[in-house]
């Protein structure tokens, strides 16, 4: 006996992707050979089996009414064989959609993504051109200076990372400045529009002991080496003038030690929850042993763990006056959530409440490394593609998946596989305002990333400084175009990492943080990547048009962009020609 169903092929599921709620879905299975019964098993909090009516050869099917609310739905098929033993079939074992397989036993199942109808992130996301800046590391107005004896200040701009020697492999100081400011980032400004930047994300900006800041120590305050909320608001409005919108990032999961609220070090006056439990911030932190052990992120004693449920933190960062709508007030267009995955969910819903109550154009733009519609974090599964927590997330699966390909280690066609999982999965409003980045503070740089030279087996401190020979540095920049001209000619917002536009290197953190090189840039890498982002904002097609993808062998991946019947994927009349991609190994043509 034989089955076969494709999720992704409209005549075994129709419509085909993530639904609006109360739509009717048709589910067909292909039987071939002696059999029982047939039934469709689908769940949604409840499990229900149904009997499927047979059609002309073979051909097997059932219809579901999805619920009038948003959330996630599964289905797969029992199939009785001629002597009664049951045949299961579903998704395929590596669970990406499209064609599955049979199983002994209850099998991995389909996914049915049912959103909210009326929702639709702000257009700008799915239009935009995204620039990440670590703002430390990008333009400085002024040499650095700082009242802080804890601190090291670079005179020398062009210079490394700074590492301390004595610390173990994997570990550095984060309390080395080089002095980017606001006021360096604001004079940059012409740049990045002539670039074609739309979006600019900044890595945290709040006063904070490190240089990366992920360790808040005010939210309230800009960190006095990058300027005053005056600065802010000054780069906000003139960034507006030149069609730029600025992006915080929101770390809520956890402030630093060294912070007004837990004050460890005793640097802010008054009293942290370290050091009084009649502190009111007390409550926001989880001790086990008062003062000394207690809840920390990642077991990182200098990063105290918030407790997100608590009424107090909620209305701090949430409230009517919390930090969520202040930012907004000052000039910014929304938050990028440090470790969404680590929000409550319900967290996520008031903070959606609350800034698009502030300003309804804003966004929220979670870091989630998964496929984001069925990420399970702490024992259970979360969807944050249904239109009531994130308009957007960052989309590593993408990155990992384009890198795998053009590195050699998977197929064109396991490639299209990863990227129709997420175009299946994903709500079409989802998928078109995704983050597509390419490099990442996170990462080491997406030159070193495409030849291999990330250099961890190196001591930290011997990782510094090095540069690939020229031989990997040309195949470094052929691999980084043909990335740049995909994420051009794929929805959502293209990201780029500041500095990997003209060609920065570097090993993984800190030294993918190194100051961007101003007078020393790769100019025709710059001019090419300017000139790719100047096709996509000419071509409409390129932003909202169909997406179909397919591969010619192993090493050529095929992106067509259409409309249809003149309009794109939204309704909206859309004139423009298709577009048809071709990118290979060793070549790539348009």
């Amino acid at each position: 006996m034989e089955l076969y169903h494709n999720s992704q092929d409209i005549q075994f599921r129709s419509p085909t992707g993530a639904v609006t709620v109360g739509t009717e879905v048709i589910l067909r299975l292909l039987v071939q050979g002696e059999h029982g019964s047939v039934q469709l098993r689908t769940w949604n909090g409840l499990e229900t089996y149904t009997a499927m009516t047979r059609g002309k050869l073979g051909m097997y099917e059932a219809r579901i009414l999805c619920p009038d609310e948003s959330g996630l739905m599964w289905y797969d098929f029992r199939v009785e064989d001629e002597r009664g033993h049951y045949h299961y079939y579903g998704n395929a074992r590596d669970k990406l959609g499209g064609v599955g397989t049979t199983y002994q036993d209850k099998p991995p199942s389909y996914q049915i993504t049912v959103y909210d109808p009326d929702w639709a992130p702000p257009r700008y996301l799915r239009e935009g051109i995204m620039y990440q800046i670590f703002p430390d590391r990008f333009a400085r107005s002024k040499p650095p200076s700082s009242t802080r004896e804890d601190v090291y200040l670079h005179e020398n701009w062009d210079g490394l990372p700074r590492v301390d020697p004595r610390a173990r492999d994997g570990a550095y100081s984060a309390y080395d400045f080089f002095g980017g400011d606001l006021n360096g980032i604001r004079e940059k400004l012409p740049y990045l529009q002539e670039l074609g930047v739309t979006v600019l994300y900044l890595t945290p900006i709040f006063r904070s002991a490190s240089n990366h800041r992920y360790d808040t120590g005010d939210y309230l305050s800009i960190d006095p080496m990058l300027g005053t909320q005056d600065d802010f608001r000054a780069l906000c409005q003139e960034a507006q003038q030149q069609g730029i919108r600025v992006l915080l990032d929101g770390v809520f999961s956890h402030t630093g030690d060294d912070s007004i609220y837990f004050n460890r070090r005793g640097t802010y006056p008054g009293k942290g929850a370290y050091q009084s439990k009649q502190s009111p911030y007390y409550s926001w932190f989880k001790f086990t042993k008062y003062p000394d052990t207690y809840a920390s992120w990642w077991n990182i004693h200098t990063l105290p763990e918030v407790n997100k449920d608590d009424p107090s933190y909620r209305s701090f960062i949430l409230g009517r006056d919390g930090v969520a709508r202040h930012w907004l007030g000052q000039g910014a267009t929304g938050w990028r959530l440090d470790v969404a995955d680590e929000l409550p969910m319900s967290f996520l819903r008031e903070l959606r409440t609350a800034v698009k109550d502030e300003n309804p154009d804003s966004t929220l733009l979670g870091e989630v490394w998964e496929d984001a519609s069925n990420k399970i974090a702490y024992g259970k599964m979360r969807c944050y593609a249904l239109g009531d927590t994130l308009d957007s997330v960052m989309n590593y699966p993408l990155r990992d998946a384009i890198i795998r390909f053009l590195t050699g280690t998977t197929t064109a066609a396991h490639t299209v596989r990863s990227i129709r999982s997420l175009q299946e999965n994903y709500p079409t409003p989802f998928f078109y305002a995704l983050m597509n980045l390419m490099g990442s503070h996170d990462r080491a740089r997406i030159l070193n990333v495409l030849v291999n030279r990330e250099y961890t087996q190196l001591p930290i401190g011997e990782r510094g400084g090095k540069t690939l020979p020229p031989d990997l540095r040309d195949l470094a920049e052929e691999r980084y175009l043909k990335m740049v001209a995909i994420y051009m000619a794929l929805p959502g917002m293209p990201s780029i990492y500041y500095g990997d536009e003209v060609g920065m290197e570097g090993a993984t953190d800190p030294f993918s943080r190194a100051p961007f090189p101003w007078g020393r840039e790769h100019t025709r890498l710059r001019t090419q990547v300017r000139d790719a982002i100047a096709l996509r904002k000419e071509r409409p097609v390129l932003r909202t048009g169909v997406l179909r993808l397919s591969c010619e062998g192993n090493d050529t991946l095929v992106i067509e962009r259409s409309a249809i019947d003149g309009k794109d994927v939204f309704g909206e009349p859309m004139a423009d020609a298709p577009y048809i991609l071709r990118v290979t190994r060793d070549a790539f043509s348009v």
